[in-house]
């Protein structure tokens, strides 16, 4: 797939919580073709310790407004300048670059799981998975009920299970303690989250002998396979998660069939 380098017209910033925000970016040139779990490469000006491009799934994309939403959280210099983006600024990204989730076939149960700024690329596979004509069912998992993002997006689209740590929205403890995810006969779980969160949601699904694809948050510096620092070892060799990935079958991970 060809990638682009475009400068985008920022066009909203909305605060979803506490250090979370969602930036939403308007092509000129029409939008490409993106697919879920895809993500891109976002230059940050104006922040000088920030050399890098800074990698940000796709959190929802609107081919009729020419737009793409990036969720992203405030975690230090780079992410703090784009919380600070105002609608008529430029973004300038790579995109669309990785790979994607396998969509879901005609009658098959599908669970999404994620937690925190880690659930960013689930709401557009959502919606592709529904424009399939699959009810996406998701399980999303928070520190508290302050944290709890884009809930209505969500519900919009299909059933939303929710834990808290704490207790204070949904179900209490992480998202494998939902009892809907450990007890219904799901045939798909997608998830992206925290690292152990994700070797959880796979030790369940290989126990159950479910389906499950997950998109690593691996460091990327290039996005292009180039600098060999998102590396990840799997069954098949060591892989660049911005190339081969971000998505990979849980069986392919050494971290998931080695333990």
């Amino acid at each position: 797939m060809k990638k682009r380098i475009e400068d985008l017209t920022v066009t909203g910033n909305s605060r979803l919580a506490e250090s979370f925000f969602v930036i939403k970016v308007y092509s000129s040139e029409g939008l490409p073709e993106i697919k879920p779990g895809q993500f891109v490469q976002a230059l940050v000006t104006e922040s000088p310790s920030t050399f890098l491009r800074r990698p940000l799934s796709v959190h929802d994309v609107d081919p009729a407004t020419n737009t793409i939403s990036l969720l992203i959280q405030t975690a230090g210099p780079g992410t703090e300048r784009l919380s600070r983006l105002t609608p008529g600024e430029k973004l300038n990204l790579v995109y669309p670059l990785g790979n994607s989730f396998t969509l879901p076939a005609k009658g098959e149960r599908v669970l999404l799981t994620g937690g925190g700024c880690g659930m960013a690329p689930l709401l557009y596979l959502g919606r592709k998975i529904s424009e399939s004509g699959v009810q996406p069912h998701f399980a999303l998992g928070f520190r508290n009920r302050s944290r709890i993002l884009s809930h209505k997006e969500f519900t919009s689209l299909g059933p939303v299970y929710l834990s808290t740590e704490d207790g204070s929205e949904g179900h209490r403890g992480f998202v494998t303690d939902i009892p809907e995810f450990r007890n219904e006969p799901w045939d798909r779980v997608y998830c992206c989250g925290p690292e152990p969160m994700m070797k959880a949601v796979a030790a369940l699904c290989r126990s159950r002998e479910i389906f499950c694809e997950v998109s690593l948050e691996n460091l990327m510096a290039c996005g292009l396979g180039i600098c060999l620092c998102c590396v990840v070892p799997t069954t098949s060799g060591n892989l660049c998660s911005c190339t081969d990935g971000p998505v990979f079958n849980v069986n392919d991970l050494k971290w998931q069939t080695s333990g």
